[in-house]
């Protein structure tokens, strides 16, 4: 059964997550570089095979850590999360995504390139600060 976030509830969790999703894009960003230059036959200044597992075990450290507090993962490039809440008796879902320090605009950005994939997606609200989803896709 899915977890249901109060808005409060997401917003006390947002800064953890920002601070996580930080991490995890800086560990995403080194294992493509040590990738890179393993596939190109030298070694990168990072690190080789060791550092480039450990990168990976991070980052899926990151990601069970969100999915066992019941935050969706839709994406890791861009990191791209879900928090699955009501709102008026609504099921929405509060988008987050890389790059933004809040909600404001995440959700627009978030659903428009989900949206052809969902065949009856959920509102979703776009300010957390609001008591009523923006709009319904």
């Amino acid at each position: 059964m899915e977890r249901i976030f109060t808005l409060d509830e997401a917003r006390a969790l947002l800064p953890a997550v920002i601070v996580e999703a930080a991490e995890l894009i800086a560990a995403r960003a080194d294992l493509a570089e040590i990738d890179f230059q393993r596939r190109a036959g030298g070694r990168s200044e990072l690190g080789g095979l060791p550092e480039l597992k450990g990168l990976q075990a991070r980052i899926e450290e990151i990601l069970s850590g969100w999915t066992e507090q019941g935050i969706e993962v839709k994406g890791i490039a861009p990191v791209l999360v879900d928090f699955p809440s009501l709102i008026d008796g609504a099921s929405v879902r509060l988008c987050w995504i890389e790059g933004s320090r809040s909600w404001a605009g995440t959700t627009v950005r978030s659903w428009a390139s989900r949206a052809a994939a969902r065949s009856d997606p959920p509102s979703c609200a776009l300010d957390a600060a609001l008591s009523r989803p923006v709009f319904n896709l």
